[in-house]
């Protein structure tokens, strides 16, 4: 007969059998059931069916009932143990020494002897789930030993407990009666490999059978049975994915992968990234997503891809990784490797779904970068988590979405928080109290400070969706992946060049007449100018007071025309042309909002500013020529420069009005100085072209005999014959700025003109490489 190994638990004071030296046996006692995790159902027998004996159905164990065999001693008093309502396990065995076959077995109630208390094998680990107190030291069992002829005989019996018994509407939850039979196991898999849950298959097996009772086991046992299941199906096919990243790389060595264990032994977590995903980090790596959300109640396949936004807002790779473990260190070596394989810029802000140890990973490798919950994650758990409150309250929703997306503050979100909490009788709710802690990194109004690529603040960018959506579904198994995973990168590649083409060849229509919009429309890609459009035309319908000044920084409050009380308000530092809007959408999206581009055009901002153009968004952000220095573009240079002249000479003016009107002594002396101010400034403009300043002094243009005419101001005019080697100096000094003038002036020309050509260039790159996708996918598409 063979020995099968049984881990079940002996408890203290559990019954004994006799002592192994007088009889010549030794007595064996299994390890404590209670140190197993997730003990498969039937696991207290190890049959895995019930027994049913012949002849009376409510036969109970006696002394010298025999049995065939040892299994079927187990089955039967399982099976006995069934009817009554009690759990059964094996509490200890004795072998023989001659041989060392098992000559006795003792099976008892589960609420046999008492829990374990052995210090010394607790003290050094941690419990994190403690488990409940089951054992009550009951002395119900069974016991049966071998006899020459080779059957198995009952030796002792005692019928007893002292404890209450379980109706046969909840035995089913023993642990040795949840059984799962054979054609429930093919029911299984069948529906999990159409793609349906634990909850879902338990369901129709309820259905199935006519009641919870009749299926034999519970949804945990399901789930268990499922998770097995794929863990036997992924052993089986990881060699597969390994064989795949090798053949990558072979092809090309920018291809990387890294598995952390041994690749040939069972490994326990897989990386990759292929060439263009490491060459797109570098454009648009500020802002990644890390997706696990295959791994759990979505497709339940442990893949992980890290994903971004590219110009055009469409969702970009860049890199994948399998899960196979997903503890901290698991995360930790992912989060290292992918650092290193995207040449260790860590990026500046990282969305998640919302897991405790996915947060302690990040916080360790990416210390600096801002770690944000996905919202959209959080608020389907909501529905999950208070699917009670949703049916009771049809109003919940809508105002647990308000508080969360249409506060302009955190004060208004805390108020908004406590009202809604109050008024469903949540306050005590666990989860609500979970996502509440963890505000800051979910809630928008927390994080518009920090850069995220999403066009708006309260509504889900498309880029969000994940990049494989319409590729991987829950029926995919590892084998199938690798075709698909290529699909959608050719697809979503595709997609990127029909933009790029789209952007390259095609104009807007502009609304108004704005030179900032021209500026724009020739700046961002097709995508990002519409939305940037949206905001432009969007102004028309807010009005911009001023509400501050402090000489520095003047504060204006932006509001559509009887709305003050929801006004926006935005700082604007003239000298610096610089403005920040306390509904900071440039800091969260990287495009300016309305309120501030009101700002701009009341007080005659006409193009933006070069550092409010993120070479992320525009159409060159794949381009080596750098944005800030379009010198080509002299309407826009020239608008810009008038503006900012115009509005510095303005912000003087009004501190000398100010300072000038204090008394009637500095009213004076402000008016001699404006009228002598005003009189310079009528000469240099009769004169613009032909005169320069140069210390303090005009300096004028060659005369046409050839001399030099010098003009001065006040007391020094007609000077010009004094100090003669003193003017020979200041005659060799302009001579020397005008030369170095001269070269500055070409240098310019010289850098517009190589700016234009890489543009050029650039631009023409750009076209041929649309031209070499679109031919590759018609040849493609002709095959």
């Amino acid at each position: 007969m063979e020995n099968e190994v049984i881990e079940f638990d002996i408890g203290l004071g559990g019954g004994q059998v006799g002592g192994g030296d007088e009889d010549g046996v030794d007595i064996e006692h299994p390890v404590d059931d209670e140190e197993i995790v997730d003990t498969p159902p039937g696991g207290g027998l190890g049959s895995g069916e019930i027994y049913i004996p012949e002849g009376d159905l409510d036969l109970e164990p006696y002394e010298g009932m025999e049995f065939e065999s040892e299994e079927a001693a187990k089955a039967f008093y399982n099976s006995y143990a069934r009817r009554v309502g009690f759990s059964t396990r094996v509490s200890s065995s004795r072998r023989s020494r001659r041989d060392g076959a098992i000559i006795q077995r003792s099976f008892v109630c589960a609420k046999e002897g008492f829990r374990n208390l052995n210090e010394k094998r607790t003290k050094d680990r941690e419990i994190k789930r403690p488990r409940t107190i089951t054992r009550v030291g009951c002395k119900a069992s069974l016991s049966v030993k071998i006899q020459d002829s080779g059957k198995w005989v009952v030796s002792g019996f005692t019928k007893e407990h002292n404890h209450e018994l379980v109706p046969p509407d909840k035995v089913h939850c023993l642990r040795s009666h949840r059984q799962i039979s054979g054609p429930a196991k093919t029911l299984i898999d069948t529906l999990q490999a159409a793609g349906m849950g634990p909850r879902r298959i338990m369901s129709a097996l309820i259905k199935e059978y006519g009641g919870i009772s009749k299926v034999g086991f519970t949804e945990v046992d399901c789930r268990n049975y499922m998770r097995n299941n794929r863990q036997r199906s992924l052993e089986g096919d990881i060699q597969l994915l390994l064989d795949y990243l090798r053949q990558m790389h072979a092809e090309n060595p920018s291809f990387v992968y890294a598995v952390q264990g041994d690749d040939d032994q069972s490994p326990s977590n897989v990386f990759w990234a292929d060439p263009k995903s490491r060459m797109n980090y570098t454009y648009f790596g500020d802002t990644v997503t890390f997706d696990t959300t295959y791994r759990s109640n979505r497709y339940r396949l442990p893949f992980a891809p890290f994903t971004g936004v590219n110009h055009h807002g469409q969702p970009v790779l860049f890199g994948c990784a399998f899960l196979i473990n997903e503890s901290e260190a698991s995360f930790i070596w992912l989060f290292k490797t992918w650092l290193m394989a995207m040449s260790g810029r860590p990026p500046v802000s990282i969305t998640t779904d919302h897991d405790a140890v996915i947060g302690l990973a990040i916080s360790q490798v990416f210390p600096e970068t801002r770690h944000r919950f996905c919202k959209w994650h959080i608020f389907k758990k909501c529905q999950e988590k208070l699917s009670h409150v949703f049916l009771r309250h049809p109003t919940f929703e809508a105002d647990f979405h308000k508080c969360v997306n249409l506060t302009d503050s955190t004060e208004e979100f805390e108020s908004c928080w406590l009202s809604l909490v109050d008024k469903y009788d949540l306050r005590d709710h666990e989860w609500l109290q979970t996502i509440h802690s963890a505000r800051r990194q979910w809630v928008p109004v927390y994080l518009r400070d920090a850069f995220f690529a999403e066009m708006s603040i309260t509504q889900r960018s498309d880029s969000m969706n994940s990049y494989f959506d319409g590729y991987v579904n829950a029926s995919t198994n590892l084998s199938q992946f690798f075709k698909l995973y290529e699909k959608a990168l050719e697809s979503r590649n595709e997609k990127e060049v029909k933009a790029d083409y789209d952007t390259m060849n095609t104009s807007p229509v502009l609304r108004t007449p704005s030179p900032m919009e021209k500026q724009a429309s020739e700046l961002y890609t097709r995508k990002l100018f519409v939305r940037f459009q949206e905001e432009l035309v969007g102004t028309l319908t807010f009005m911009a007071s001023k509400a501050d000044d402090d000489g520095e920084t003047t504060t204006y409050q932006v509001a559509k025309f009887g709305e003050d009380h929801k006004a926006y308000y935005v700082k604007f530092n003239v000298l610096e042309m610089r403005a920040t809007c306390s509904c900071q959408m440039f800091e969260f999206s990287g495009l300016l909002c309305r309120h501030v581009l009101a700002v701009f055009r009341v007080t005659n901002v006409l193009t933006l500013p070069s550092h409010y153009i993120l070479k992320r968004w525009t159409r060159n952000a794949k381009s080596s020529v750098i944005l800030e220095e379009r010198a080509s573009d002299v309407l826009n240079s020239y608008l810009e420069s008038h503006t900012v002249r115009y509005n510095t000479l303005r912000h003087e003016a009004f501190k000398f009005a100010d300072e000038g009107a204090k008394s009637i002594d500095t009213y004076n002396v402000a008016m001699s100085s404006l009228q002598e101010a005003a009189k310079k400034v009528a000469l240099a403009a009769k004169t613009e072209g032909r005169f320069d300043m140069v210390n303090g002094h005009f300096r004028g243009q060659s005369t046409s005999d050839g001399s030099r005419a010098y003009y001065t101001s006040g007391e020094h005019q007609g000077s010009l014959g004094q100090n003669l080697s003193e003017d020979d100096m200041d005659r060799k000094i302009r001579e020397l700025t005008e030369e170095l003038n001269c070269a500055n002036g070409k240098c310019e020309v010289y850098r517009a003109n190589l700016l234009s050509v890489l543009k050029d260039i650039d631009e023409h790159k750009q076209q041929l490489s649309v031209k070499v996708q679109n031919v590759k996918l018609s040849m493609k598409d002709s095959f």
